[in-house]
């Protein structure tokens, strides 16, 4: 309810503001981000912010995400190769202090496996698992964010298309006649406001989907290293 009478006052507000930006749209050759802040007025404000905000928010949010797992990213077949050697040379704390000096949360899992090793190969594993867990939910933080904003942008799209219809049948209703020019300025809202939520929905699906994949990718390693890793700790033992 807030925002439609938010929405409202916005589009009254920015009504004189609209019909200068048509003005400018008749002009030639407008550079692009001037015809994008044309529709962005002709949109209203209010709505138009709030989807703007949407857009801002989330890519905030998948820089932060793409920074955080390409940090995470680790050559799993480099380190198991020299946490083997640690072991054959220098034995667990040799293998330990690998780990600890190794960026990523496969090594995080790693230290946490060998921290077990001399309770036995069955602790081992189920420390790795346990920590796992621990590891795949600090990946995915930050996604449901991403998921809400993609669900918000296009709903707050839809809502300034029922703003934009009622301001044009108020319109009609103020001046009793249905014409081209007196419709033509709340369906025009109600265009921009839904193409506005759709692309910013559009842009942060597509990021979404690749933090998934390259998510999906991070943990599949940590499973299939961390069997790598098992082995090699029963192997260890048994020396």
């Amino acid at each position: 309810m807030f925002l439609a009478v938010f929405g409202l006052v916005a589009f009254a507000a920015d009504s004189a503001f609209a019909q200068e930006a048509n003005e400018l749209a008749v002009a030639s050759d407008i550079p692009v981000y001037q015809q994008i802040k044309i529709k962005f007025i002709e949109g209203g404000a209010g709505f138009m912010a709030t989807v703007l905000l949407c857009l801002i928010f989330g890519l905030a949010i998948v820089i932060e995400r793409i920074i955080y797992l390409n940090m995470a990213t680790t050559n799993t077949t480099k380190l198991l190769s020299k946490i083997e050697s640690a072991l054959n040379q220098g034995g667990i704390e040799a293998a330990k202090d690998v780990c600890r000096n190794t960026r990523g949360p496969v090594a995080s899992i790693f230290y946490q496996g060998l921290s077990r090793a001399n309770e036995g190969v069955e602790m081992v594993e189920k420390s790795v698992v346990s920590y796992g867990g621990v590891q795949m939910s600090q990946l995915e933080s930050g996604l449901s964010w991403i998921t809400l904003f993609i669900a918000i942008a296009p709903s707050l799209g839809f809502l300034g298309t029922i703003i934009g219809m009622i301001a044009a049948f108020d319109a009609i209703a103020i001046a009793g006649d249905i014409s081209p020019n007196i419709v033509a300025g709340g369906m025009k809202v109600a265009l921009i406001t839904t193409v506005g939520g759709l692309i910013v929905a559009i842009i942060l699906q597509l990021f979404y989907n690749y933090l998934v994949s390259k998510i999906d990718s991070l943990v599949l390693a940590m499973e299939d290293s961390s069997i790598a890793l098992v082995d090699m700790v029963a192997a260890y033992n048994k020396k």
